[in-house]
């Protein structure tokens, strides 16, 4: 849940009427859409059409592209020819339909600082539905009223509190999700609820510059290395060398996001026991050397466009 830091974000308040159907391409990130008032379809390729009523929401945790539309039936038309009308930053209001019963949907796309939700998005299926009742987090419908407020009201300082209640939207949203899916045969998910891997991967996450010998983990695991490395290859898909190796690198990213931090006191902190020796083992798994990585980051930062 903490690697889930959001980069980006979008927003659009549509208020639609019959018949109506929305086409909306492929966008990086996740996305949800929560029916304030009414009801709406969405229609993902290869799977069947979801009627959603109002309280209900689903989430899209790839960006897939795919269609909102009153009816399966009815005429779609792309969002890009719709003309979303800008109310402030990346908020948006839209008013499309034939002028028949209403409904408003909230529509949000988020982006993630990358790679590092990766691997507990990459673990979720293509449609996620939370439907309004009992076994659904009550903050959650409060939240989402919450920012489809504030983004009506398009006050100063919006952009950064839609920011932060989206954040806290889709954290619960994932919570829920990972809490009561029973699909978690394999993965990062399984390995967290697994009684011998589950210790020993927190102990990687909260601790990633101790030294993390197969023994020492199996030990953890109180299992014998040969089994823990054969049961923690087998559910993870990477040796435990290997996992803790790309952790500390997620980590250095995020690290190198802290201008307060040198690149020898990140490369302290991730266990290494010299710069040289963690600009070889960064460079050698993402390609690059820190430094640049940071050049890049402190450049992009700086083109961003400034928002209130």
């Amino acid at each position: 849940m903490r690697d889930l830091r959001p980069a980006e974000a979008s927003y659009c308040r549509a208020e639609v009427t019959r018949p109506w159907g929305i086409g909306l391409q492929f966008q990086k990130g996740i996305r949800f859409h929560f029916v304030a008032e009414g009801s709406c379809w969405v229609l993902i390729e290869g799977s069947e059409p979801e009627r959603l009523d109002q309280g209900d929401v689903v989430l899209l945790p790839h960006g897939t592209k795919h269609v909102i539309a009153d009816d399966p039936e009815s005429a779609v038309t792309d969002l890009a020819l719709l003309g979303p009308r800008q109310i402030s930053g990346t908020s948006y209001s839209l008013n499309t339909g034939g002028g028949g019963a209403r409904s408003l949907i909230f529509c949000c796309t988020v982006d993630f600082e990358e790679p590092l939700a990766d691997r507990l998005i990459g673990t979720m299926p293509a449609k996620l539905v939370f439907r309004e009742g009992p076994n659904r987090t009550p903050s959650l419908g409060m939240l989402l009223e919450v920012m489809a407020a504030e983004m009506a009201e398009g006050s100063v300082g919006s952009a950064t509190i839609m920011a932060r209640l989206a954040d806290a939207a889709i954290s619960i949203i994932v919570r829920d999700w990972a809490r009561d899916s029973d699909d978690h045969r394999r993965g990062w998910l399984a390995a967290l609820r697994d009684r011998g891997l589950g210790p020993a991967l927190l102990d990687i996450h909260t601790r990633p510059g101790e030294n993390w010998s197969l023994a020492r983990l199996a030990r953890t695991a109180a299992m014998s290395r040969s089994t823990f490395a054969e049961r923690f290859s087998h559910v993870l898909g990477v040796s435990p060398a290997r996992y803790v190796l790309e952790f500390r690198m997620r980590e250095a990213k995020r690290l190198l996001l802290d201008p307060s931090l040198t690149i020898p006191a990140i490369a302290a902190r991730l266990g290494y026991a010299s710069e040289a020796a963690f600009s070889r083992a960064f460079k050698r798994t993402t390609g690059n050397p820190p430094g640049q990585l940071r050049r890049l980051r402190t450049a992009s930062e700086v083109r961003r466009e400034p928002r209130a």
